[in-house]
């Protein structure tokens, strides 16, 4: 598994579906560069039941992280017809309707495989082309990515094991500690915490970055 953290987020352009109902083409995260920290995560498939909890959480909670200057956005192996129709299928029903952050088609493989997220059985041909001998779909990836394209964190839970949206808050909480304080923070910080002031010159060239 790559360890994305300190490197850019891979860039990519797809189709996805936004508001919950519009579906685009070429959505890209460069639209967030210098204005905002996104959090893009990483679903195994639509129609499922583990994956609507986890996008149900993140919506429920949007409006916090919005408030925080950081978008949502997911992303699966599914088409974006397959999420259009998922987000008109009622939460009682075991759909996700209701939820309007944007949800990519990464119906080519190439993001999760990009993002080293992918399970299955493919390789890549001679012309770069992914070709596969199972079925390709992707762990449940989270990646916090910074302003700059940076990933500063990263986390991939195996199929069964839903993730936390709490934890993700926190993350970000630390970040924007970090950030605008230039303290690290230490184990269980949560925000509203004392932050440790750090000297290694590995965090003042972070902050001359930033």
């Amino acid at each position: 598994m790559a360890v994305l953290v300190g490197k850019k987020a891979p860039r990519f352009s797809a189709q996805a579906v936004i508001n919950g109902e519009e579906i685009v083409e070429n959505f890209s995260l460069d639209q967030y560069l210098g204005k905002k920290h996104v959090i893009f995560f990483f679903y195994p498939k639509d129609f499922t039941f583990v994956c609507p909890t986890e996008l149900h959480a993140f919506q429920e909670r949007l409006a916090d992280f919005e408030a925080k200057g950081v978008a949502i956005v997911a992303c699966s192996t599914d088409t974006e017809q397959s999420h259009w129709g998922w987000l008109q299928l009622p939460k009682a029903n075991g759909g996700i309707q209701g939820v309007t952050y944007p949800i990519v088609a990464d119906t080519n493989k190439t993001i999760s495989s990009n993002y080293d997220v992918l399970d299955g059985a493919y390789e890549y041909n001679d012309d770069g082309e992914l070709t596969a001998t199972s079925e390709l779909i992707a762990y449940r990836g989270l990646f916090l990515i910074d302003k700059n394209g940076v990933v500063q964190h990263q986390i991939v839970n195996n199929f069964p094991l839903g993730r936390n949206v709490d934890e993700a808050m926190r993350m970000v909480d630390a970040l924007r500690f970090f950030e605008e304080k230039g303290e690290v923070c230490p184990a269980n910080w949560e925000a509203g915490k004392d932050g440790l002031k750090d000297t290694h010159e590995g965090v003042a060239s972070y902050l001359a970055k930033h």
